[in-house]
This record gives structure tokens, C-alpha cells and sequence, in this order.
């Protein structure tokens, strides 16, 4: 913002944010996204006008209607500019992502919904069995009790600070992704063994081997966080296995995954970073584990992980204690 700055006569950060129905805090956020830039007074203190005001109000705005405070630079720029979001091709975007993202979360929250409902009914009918329909106990959703807990072996110890190599993985989008041009920020890869199917046994003796069941919960868990991933400072996640794509591109449909799923099913991946794998009825498997990639470096590794329902959200954690740290 460079005209229309009112000097030492402007609101101070206190008061911008009481009329803009906000906080101190996420008005320093916004700066700190270069969204608002304040006016420096001769004494130092920050020096915000009516135009910064309508900012803020603009992103609080456009917050409620489920845009993050990432994504609204094409809004601030078209109401800077004078202009109504019709003139602004990229608001209009804007606006169709969200609709999108928001259709797919309904479409997520309905499939929920007739499960809970299901389930219901069959409960409340003594001696009905649970079928698949409504929502079996048996199913690759629900964990069983006692499952054995990974134990750290150190295979993943020597990921940090390592460089991604140059490989080019297929996704479920009909596209590639390349591993050591994933652009600035951070970028969350789960790595798993084996997504089951329902009515499709697993290996024989899977829920004996340590770490190894939970792929289905681990991926509902980043589906329905990911948004809050985004909003801490994801700028994209990726869930990573050796089954090809087109078993990659089923589960995505059934699970309503709203991120691509690569495939390496000869594992070079593994080959390129020795990433930890193991044996299971004479198939070479992932072990689980998630990288968080940045401008192309590994800065963190998970693992192991578990339990793997609750592994989105303590991936969700360690990014919100390091928002604001990629520059």
C-alpha cells in the first residue's frame, strides 16, 4: 500500500484489529504473509489506515466463507486495485476452488453421515449383525485392540537434511511429480505399506507385524485435516506406496482423498534415500513413515508412526509450531 497513508494520525495495531472484529495476533499474521504492510511511523510503531482496515475485513470475510488467510492475495489485490472480483480472473479461481473443496467436504460429511446412520439402525435392532453396508466392526476403517507398537530401529535416522532425489513419480492425477522440484515450503509425503480393500483379505498375518495395519485410517486422517495442513503451512501432501496407480486412483475415489497418491512400485524412492521397507507373504512393502520436505530438503522424518489413525493430527501440531518459519 503506497498512497493514502493518514501519518501519525492512523490507528494503531490495537485498534485495527478491534474494528476489524479480529486479533492483534492474526493481524501480525497477515503481515507476516505480506498481506497487510503498515506505514512506519518517526518513532517506529506500526501506522495502519482505512485501506488496511478493508483488508483485514476482507480476509476476515472471506475466512468465513472457509478461504484461508493464504489464499486471499488475488482478492486483496483485485480490492486494492478498485476492481469487483467479476473483473478479477483470478478471485473468480479463487471462488471455484473453494466451491469445489467445499462440494467434495458435503459429498465427505453425507458419506459419513449415512455410515453413522446405518449403524444405527443396526444397532438399535438387538441381534442384527453389522454388514459391510452398515458399516461393519470388520472393516479396514476400525483398528483392532492390541495391535504391536513399531519400536525406533534408526532406519530413518540419517533422512534429515537430506536432499530429494530427481525422480519423476506417476499420481493419481494422470500427471508425474517430481520429488526434487516440489517448490518452496513444506510438503508432506506419507509413506505406507499396503491400503486394503474391502472384502480383499490382507497379507496373512498383517495386524501381527508392527506398524503395519492403519493405512486406510492413516489416509482418512490427512483427508479430513487437510485443510488445517494447508492453513499451517502445507503447500501440498502426498500419500506414497508401491501399489501402481491405478489401485492408487481407486482408493482416492473410494476414500474422497482430496490430494494425489504417487506410486512406486519399484521402489526408487527406497533406493534413492534407503528408506526402511520389510517382507510380508513374499511382497516388499514401505514401512510407514512421513517426510516433510522443504525447497527440496527433508527437514523432518516421522517415524515410526503410531498409531496411524492419530498421525495427521501430530503432523498438523508440528507444522503449527513452525508456522511462520518457512521465509
Amino acid at each position: 500500500m503506497s498512497g493514502g497513508r493518514s501519518g501519525a494520525a492512523g490507528m494503531r495495531i490495537g485498534e485495527l484489529a478491534r474494528r476489524a472484529g479480529t486479533t492483534v495476533k492474526a493481524v501480525r499474521y497477515y503481515e507476516s504473509l505480506g498481506l497487510v504492510t503498515p506505514a512506519r511511523r518517526p518513532n517506529g510503531y506500526r501506522s495502519y489506515d482505512g485501506a488496511d482496515l478493508r483488508l483485514v475485513q476482507e480476509i476476515r470475510a472471506l475466512k468465513r466463507l472457509g478461504i484461508p488467510a493464504e489464499r486471499t492475495r488475488p482478492f486483496l489485490d483485485c480490492l486494492t486495485a478498485g476492481r469487483s472480483h467479476a473483473d478479477c480472473p483470478a478471485s473468480l479461481a479463487g471462488y471455484r476452488d473453494a466451491v469445489a473443496e467445499l462440494t467434495l467436504r458435503i459429498e465427505e460429511l453425507t458419506a459419513r453421515r449415512a455410515l453413522l446412520t446405518a449403524r444405527l439402525e443396526a444397532a438399535a435392532q438387538p441381534g442384527a449383525p453389522l454388514t459391510e453396508e452398515s458399516g461393519t466392526m470388520d472393516d479396514h476403517l476400525t483398528l483392532p485392540a492390541g495391535l504391536p507398537v513399531p519400536e525406533d530401529d534408526g532406519a530413518a535416522r540419517h533422512l534429515p537434511g537430506t536432499r530429494m532425489p530427481p525422480l519423476a513419480l506417476p499420481d493419481t492425477a494422470d500427471g508425474t511429480v517430481r520429488l526434487g522440484a516440489l517448490g518452496p515450503g513444506r510438503t508432506v509425503i506419507y509413506v505406507y505399506p499396503l491400503t486394503g480393500r474391502p472384502g480383499t483379505d490382507l497379507p496373512e498375518g498383517w495386524d501381527a507385524i508392527p506398524g503395519a495395519r492403519g493405512c486406510t485410517v492413516e489416509s482418512c486422517g490427512f483427508r479430513d485435516h487437510f485443510e488445517e495442513l494447508r492453513e499451517a503451512g502445507a503447500a501440498g501432501v502426498y500419500g506414497l506406496s508401491s501399489q501402481d496407480t491405478g489401485y492408487q486412483r481407486e482408493v482416492v475415489e473410494r476414500l474422497r482423498l482430496p490430494f494425489p497418491m504417487l506410486s512406486d512400485p519399484g521402489f526408487a524412492l527406497a533406493g534413492a534415500l534407503d528408506l526402511p521397507t520389510f517382507e510380508a507373504a513374499g511382497r516388499r512393502l514401505y514401512r510407514r513413515l512421513t517426510l516433510i520436505v522443504r525447497d527440496g530438503v527433508v527437514e523432518h522424518v516421522f517415524y515410526p508412526v503410531f498409531p496411524p489413525g492419530e498421525h495427521a493430527e501430530r503432523v498438523l501440531e508440528w507444522l503449527r509450531g513452525r508456522r511462520g518459519a518457512v521465509a
